[in-house]
């Protein structure tokens, strides 16, 4: 796409990343059944190849930030336009990098910048997250007297938080050494699914693996890399990067957002002084599902008894890292598993970081239509890759049926449990 924009017109680092991403795109109309914003509201301005039009505009000075903000705050950010361009537009570097230019000079209502603002300050902090849960529940009866953006926030609170349930720092392998690997802890999902990196130990070290599990860790910056705010989004990810020593041969994450995240930290930090530590730091980075699929694994036990499940993408883990077929490898491999794919399967759930919180209406109906896709298959079980897309799918599950709602797992839960052997009891509703 032809453009009058040079890199020291933008003036910002990720300057040259956005305008090779918009040079790159040649308006073909691949990305628009791949949208999920496109398919609900069949408005040009919200499928990719209309936001980067909107974005060239606003970069060239010929369109008011003011005009395009709609249209391009309604972006999930899921990158399925990114699977489905044949000229491999760099979407991402794109969005991420607009998102941060423009973040500084944004005026928002008043209402709309204290939701984003809470996001911000409690989600990357499992501690401070369980405080405004607790007071969250307590405020949830009135909702309807606050303001869209705080309604959106008071439903997402969960209606059980776990107890903080500390993990050492070190964990042995179980039988044979086969080497040793760091773990990332995420944030919320501490607070609201601490199975998922007990799960996650345990199959490492079931398969000869030292597990390192540094206290000092902090938010990976995902959230903040996502909504614009790039600057806490390098301070946050530079406390990180000294932590791992030279033992972890590498860093596994068992959230598809951080994964993404911070394996893009290349361009967070480029031309920044810590540049070089962020890019060998990103490097490091294998999801829990990438990790597994590459080492021979100790065999699973039988599950008792055939059991359906459906796989869900999460859209960070299949769109920005390219990893699908390793998951659905792992869990076919356990006897008696049978892995079934989900209608639509590559469109977004609607979770997407902050999206449910910024736009409810937009989130709800993805993830009513994810769920509807799901209920119609008659499996057994869902499992991702995504603490978010559990989170999400569990709630739209639930309205379907909240009698008995479909189980929805962590791949790695799912590979713990199968260990064990006759799990399919488990799952009989």
């Amino acid at each position: 796409m032809e453009h009058k924009i040079s890199p020291e017109m933008i003036g910002s680092p990720q300057a040259q990343a956005m305008t090779d991403a918009i040079s790159t795109c040649v308006h073909c109309g691949f990305c628009l059944p791949a949208c999920p914003t496109y398919q609900l509201l069949g408005e040009e301005m919200d499928s990719p190849r209309g936001r980067i039009v909107l974005m060239r505009g606003v970069l060239e000075k010929k369109l008011p930030l003011v005009e395009a903000a709609p249209y391009l705050d309604r972006c999930l950010g899921c990158l399925g336009c990114v699977t489905a361009c044949p000229s491999g537009v760099k979407y991402g570097e794109l969005i991420t990098s607009f998102r941060a230019h423009t973040e500084t000079t944004r005026r928002r209502p008043f209402f709309d910048s204290l939701a984003r603002k809470m996001a911000s300050t409690t989600l990357p902090n499992p501690d401070r997250f369980r405080w405004a849960a607790w007071m969250g529940r307590w405020v949830q009866p009135f909702a309807f007297l606050f303001p869209t953006s705080i309604r959106a926030m008071l439903r997402l609170v969960p209606n059980e938080i776990a107890r903080q349930q500390p993990l050492a720092e070190f964990y042995p392998a179980i039988g044979e050494k086969r080497g040793c690997v760091g773990l990332l802890t995420g944030c919320v999902q501490q607070a609201i699914a601490p199975e998922i990196n007990r799960a996650t130990l345990q199959v490492l070290r079931r398969n000869g693996f030292d597990v390192v599990v540094p206290k000092k860790q902090t938010c990976c910056g995902a959230l903040h890399m996502h909504t614009g705010e790039a600057p806490q989004a390098r301070l946050l990810a530079a406390m990180n990067f000294d932590l791992f020593d030279e033992r972890v041969e590498c860093i596994i994450t068992n959230a598809a957002g951080c994964g993404s995240a911070m394996k893009e930290y290349e361009l967070l930090f480029h031309n920044h002084e810590l540049e070089e530590k962020a890019t060998q730091f990103a490097s490091r980075i294998q999801d829990i599902s990438q990790f597994l699929s590459k080492h021979p694994l100790k065999p699973f036990q039988s599950s008792g008894a055939p059991i359906r499940i459906a796989y869900h993408d999460a859209c960070h883990l299949a769109h920005a890292q390219g990893i699908a077929a390793q998951p659905r490898q792992l869990l076919s491999s356990i006897p008696g598993v049978e892995v079934v794919e989900i209608p639509d399967g590559e469109i977004c759930c609607g979770s997407a970081g902050t999206y449910n919180i910024e736009q409810p209406d937009i989130a709800r109906e993805l993830g009513n239509r994810k769920a509807k896709n799901i209920q119609d298959l008659n499996v057994d079980a869902v499992v991702t890759g995504n603490i978010g897309c559990m989170v999400q799918l569990r709630k739209h599950l639930a309205e379907i049926d909240s009698k008995r709602p479909l189980p929805v797992m962590h791949t790695a839960e799912f590979l713990e449990n199968a260990y064990d052997g006759n799990f399919a009891e488990r799952f009989k509703r």
